[in-house]
């Protein structure tokens, strides 16, 4: 990549061509539309860029979490409809109405404090009712008591400036492939149909139904509904350590900079609380990343810590990982230098024995979404096509 380009520091690359192969196999394996998922920021990934290459590739809608990141879509040139899958305030029902924006309707208290909002400045806000069939967080809770909250949502459709267009659910345990967590799966399947068709027996009309994740529709494309919503899977990464689907390609590779390469004497010890004493003579090369970039500070130089890659070889962190800074030792690897590139983590690094996305999670005790999620905002994303960048998003240099 050329140096004039951005400044080399901390970044993070992101493969369009990724993305693009992977919403094409999930389309393919689907065989129906797919809504692309897109909150916290696409998972990281930088909704900017990533939502219209996903519209550009077919998405028929997206998913967010928030009205902030709703409008954060519509500025971007997003015009497919936008949904939100958690609350939004009551009060800002003018700017769900004006950005033609659905919201989420999980209960009766909410659907009439949204109704109040929307009817008191004669506006309409589009909806889809969210039925809770065993995740337990938000929604009409069918599995609790089936015929009161059909009862309930009947009631939201009277209400004045709400206009109900969809209905949805989510899976808890649709990445999990033990006997127990399918047949939850399964259940919170024919509960949520068992609703629909309740729902349009009584002439509810509901034009866009869905209820499968990305787990869900990749094992049970039959599920699929009017709509699939497509998260994880988008980014190349497996739902759970369980569930893996062949052909995806994770498009993100965390990358940084080598400051400074120093020789290690025996006795002599790196980084804040001198964890790690050199036993023999090592070669440590200071890398420009830190905790504050998103990556873990659990990943310090102890037993299973990080590891980078530095010219195609493995570079183990040393000591601990500090705000901006990380050492990693270098000792036996060629030629390093101040200015060298670093792979932090990323898809290549698989077969160099060094961290991706999905070995950090596992040695952090958490899952690939948090990693790629908690990626920095002060990270450049440098998009690549082709191998050659073709967009630059840097929240430092446009705020």
């Amino acid at each position: 990549m050329r140096d004039d380009l951005f400044e080399k520091h901390c970044w993070a690359e992101i493969d369009l061509d990724a993305v693009r192969s992977n919403f094409s196999l999930i389309q393919n394996t689907v065989g129906g539309p797919v809504a692309a998922v897109v909150k916290a920021d696409a998972y990281g990934h930088g909704a900017a860029v990533m939502a219209p290459v996903l519209e550009q590739a077919g998405a028929a809608a997206f998913a967010v979490s928030c009205l902030a990141e709703a409008k954060h879509l519509r500025r971007h040139g997003i015009r497919k409809p936008i949904l939100i899958l958690g609350y939004t305030d009551p009060a800002c029902a003018r700017e769900l109405a004006a950005g033609c924006i659905t919201q989420a309707v999980f209960s009766e208290e909410y659907a009439a404090a949204l109704s109040a909002a929307a009817a008191g400045i004669g506006a309409e806000v589009h909806c889809h009712f969210k039925v809770d069939t065993g995740m337990g967080r938000i929604g009409f809770c069918a599995r609790t008591d089936f015929s009161a909250a059909v009862a309930a949502m009947e009631r939201c459709t009277a209400l004045p400036g709400l206009r109900f267009t969809g209905i949805f659910q989510h899976f808890a345990v649709a990445d999990s492939v033990t006997e127990e967590n399918v047949a939850y799966t399964e259940e919170q399947h024919s509960l949520f149909l068992k609703v629909v068709e309740r729902l349009k027996q009584d002439g509810i009309s509901l034009n866009t139904v869905h209820c499968a994740n990305s787990a869900a529709q990749m094992r049970h494309p039959e599920w699929r509904c009017d709509l699939t919503r497509a998260g994880i899977i988008l980014y190349g990464l497996d739902p759970s350590t369980e569930v893996h689907f062949d052909g995806l390609r994770p498009p993100m590779t965390l990358k940084a900079m080598v400051t400074c390469v120093k020789e290690l004497a025996p006795g002599q010890s790196v980084s804040y609380g001198r964890t790690f004493t050199a036993a023999t003579p090592r070669t440590v090369a200071t890398v420009c990343v830190g905790y504050a970039d998103g990556y873990p500070r659990m990943l310090s130089g102890t037993q299973g810590g990080g590891v980078m890659s530095v010219h195609g070889r493995p570079a183990p962190v040393l000591g601990r990982v500090c705000m901006d800074q990380t050492l990693v030792d270098v000792t036996g690897i060629p030629g390093v230098r101040m200015g060298d590139e670093v792979t932090v983590f990323g898809p290549d690094n698989a077969a160099l024995g060094a961290d991706t996305a999905d070995t950090i999670a596992e040695k952090t005790g958490t899952i690939n979404y948090e990693i790629v999620c908690g990626i920095a905002r002060r990270v450049p994303r440098i998009y690549l096509q082709s191998g050659a960048p073709v967009c630059i998003w840097n929240d430092l240099e446009e705020t």
